[in-house]
């Protein structure tokens, strides 16, 4: 039996040129065993076939006005979504996220108020994207469970509006950081859980260089927004993963410890992520990845950044 917040759902989904992530989304809104009110597709200035993928799939084509200035194209659309909406309650959902079976029922049982987000879990397919792992980590580990992730939030019109929606964060890249303080200092609560069987994703499936692209654009304008006692934990806990293998050749000691860190990686990180056995065998090599991929990203930040043919100022 589907949930009865069904009936006051609207989902928005911000969507510039993803003919290619559009039919796995709305194919699964279209197979959970209760349907929301609507499902609304904003098309950002696409030059693919995205609006009528959109339409052929019983979504809701919105065509995005002209940018305006001073917006982000992703907030320029939910907003816009988000005044078309008719629903109680909200679900803004990035294009290339998709539910899992019984997936919105999961989400919708999980909501009690304010604003909620479920972190997708990653469906990890080409050896490449095994580098994201300490990335997914840390990303996970900042946001639950008082946090927002980017790809989802869950919430009523009431509080949306009251906040000033996603106006008030329209020039920001990683808006869910922003929202998050937003929903915060208004009273609101704010929610998050790790998403595994509800919601997942498929992060830079083109290649390594826009998986790169991605965590720098991502990176340089979240590094400062984690909190200073999780970033604490963070850098202490990857410390610790450095030690066993920060003299070669390893000693006895030194290999008993990084069996204990391959174990607890791999523990972790299927929390997350479909991530291969070898990631955490080898977790040197994504953890060597993500510090460099981060100090590029620290010194993007503040820096235009270019993504989706669009120049955009790191937050």
């Amino acid at each position: 039996m589907g949930s009865p917040l069904t009936s006051q759902l609207s989902i928005i989904i911000p969507a510039r040129n993803e003919a290619h992530n559009l039919p796995v989304l709305l194919r699964s809104i279209n197979t959970q065993s209760s349907q929301p009110t609507e499902v609304i597709v904003v098309d950002d200035g696409s030059t693919d076939r995205t609006p009528a993928v959109a339409r052929e799939l019983g979504a809701r084509v919105i065509a995005s006005q002209s940018l305006r200035d001073g917006w982000r194209g992703k907030t320029w659309a939910c907003h816009q979504g988000a005044q078309a909406a008719t629903g109680n309650l909200l679900l803004f959902l990035d294009a290339d996220a998709w539910f899992e079976p019984a997936g919105l029922d999961k989400i919708l049982a999980a909501y009690e108020d304010g604003a909620f987000s479920v972190g997708p879990y990653h469906a990890v397919r080409k050896p490449y994207e095994q580098l994201s792992l300490f990335f997914n980590l840390n990303m996970t580990a900042g946001t639950v469970p008082d946090g927002l992730f980017g790809q989802m939030l869950l919430v009523d019109q009431k509080s949306y509006w009251q906040v000033g929606g996603h106006e008030t964060v329209k020039g920001r890249i990683l808006e869910n950081f922003w929202l998050a303080e937003k929903f915060r200092a208004a009273g609101i609560r704010v929610r998050s859980v790790i998403g595994r069987g509800m919601l997942s994703f498929r992060m830079y499936p083109m290649g390594l260089r826009e998986l790169v692209a991605g965590w720098i654009k991502g990176f340089a304008s979240g590094a400062g927004r984690t909190s200073p006692g999780k970033l604490v934990a963070l850098v202490l806990w990857m410390s610790v993963l450095i030690l066993p293998v920060s003299r070669w050749p390893l000693r006895s000691w030194s290999w008993v410890l990084y069996a204990l860190c391959v174990v607890q990686v791999a523990w972790i990180s299927r929390k997350v992520g479909s991530f291969r056995w070898y990631a955490a065998v080898l977790y040197p090599i994504p953890l060597c990845f993500f510090f460099v991929v981060f100090a590029m990203s620290v010194m993007r930040s503040g820096k235009p950044v270019i993504w989706k043919g669009r120049e955009i100022r790191a937050d």
